[in-house]
């Protein structure tokens, strides 16, 4: 299975890059993203495109610490259920729990090392926040964002300093002074493992920057998010998962699709058949689900939508969609208007 990161987090990537002088268009295709895709903030995006994303907004902005920047400016609430149910909660303690409860939410790192992905720890009477990654220096700007968003966010409201030294894996480079502006603690590069060192205290100290009763809705809704992204872990749903992201490309390669999950044509075959399924079964589906959404309330075009789901011609697309619902995309269209024309509520 592929890592993943939230669509908000890519999404919110764009908008920070763009705004430093960076082309959104030449970002997102770039990165090969669908801009539909990326609407939707609990959307999936392969963590591949990410990193694509990140390097291209780097050369676009000429900024090479665009990461840094990206995590110092722009909160988690602002991309990720995540951020709200942190600032949702009473405690930092609290928060902390729900960072790790909830952290796959915004990053899902499938290849990490065993155990948790975020973990609090004592070490040598001093009280740590790890974030354990496989080969972390592969792709360091994550690092970099995700401690700068940790120490520049709580910072908003925290009467007090509460991180008070960071530790990285990766060399220092040559923005250093970055890191010293913006962290404003000690920082330990080329160490043994990625982690912050808090406040003793910090545990007890009050967040509640979001009403209560939101903490009950945000964490609802994010169990739901949780349990897709676990049925993201059949076969069906990892395949589906990079075929998404590929569609737009029309001809879609069993084999290049079975060799990046890892399998033969063949292995990928009788995985599937061993779910119950096959390889046009997911493709057809998939296309049928995401053309269904794209049309329904005029998200898309009837042209848009079937370059969208991998077909080049939109006759090819109309015969595929009649024998999925029996309806032209027109006549679809049209019903799926009457239906929200018909259920508005009557002004009296």
């Amino acid at each position: 299975m592929e890592a993943t990161v939230s669509a908000g987090l890519a999404s919110g990537l764009i908008d920070f890059a763009s705004g430093r002088g960076a082309a959104r268009d030449g970002l997102i295709k770039s990165a090969g993203f669908s801009v539909h895709k990326l609407k939707n903030p609990d959307n999936r995006i392969p963590f591949r495109q990410y990193t694509d994303l990140m390097r291209a907004a780097q050369k676009a902005t000429g900024d090479p610490a665009l990461a840094l920047h990206y995590g110092e400016q722009v909160g988690m609430s602002e991309v990720s259920v995540l951020g709200l149910i942190m600032e949702a909660s009473a405690t930092m303690g609290e928060a902390f729990l729900q960072l790790q409860r909830y952290g796959r939410l915004a990053t899902e790192f499938v290849d990490s090392d065993p155990g948790p992905r975020v973990m609090l720890m004592l070490k040598d009477g001093k009280l740590f926040m790890v974030f354990n990654r496989s080969h972390p220096n592969d792709f360091p700007e994550m690092t970099e964002e995700s401690f700068a968003r940790l120490v520049c966010g709580p910072r908003r409201f925290l009467a007090q300093p509460h991180v008070l030294a960071i530790h990285v894996s990766h060399p220092a480079p040559t923005y250093r002074a970055e890191y010293d502006r913006i962290f404003q603690c000690p920082v330990h590069f080329s160490a043994d493992w990625n982690a912050m060192e808090l406040h003793p205290e910090i545990a007890g100290w009050t967040v509640a920057q979001n009403p209560r009763y939101v903490f009950g809705l945000l964490t609802k809704h994010a169990d739901g998010l949780l349990a897709e992204l676990d049925g993201a872990r059949t076969l069906k749903g990892r395949l589906e998962a990079l075929l998404v992201a590929d569609l737009h490309k029309g001809d879609v390669s069993i084999e290049t699709i079975a060799a990046r999950l890892g399998f033969s044509r063949q292995t990928l075959f009788r995985k599937l058949k061993d779910e119950g399924t096959t390889f046009a079964a997911v493709l057809d589906g998939l296309r049928q689900r995401l053309a269904e959404d794209y049309l329904l309330g005029g998200k898309a075009s009837i042209h848009e939508t079937a370059y969208l789901v991998g077909f080049s011609e939109p006759a090819a697309f109309a015969r595929a969609f009649k024998r999925w619902t029996g309806q032209t995309p027109g006549q679809f269209c049209r019903a799926c208007q009457a239906l929200q024309t018909n259920t508005k509520p009557h002004k009296e």
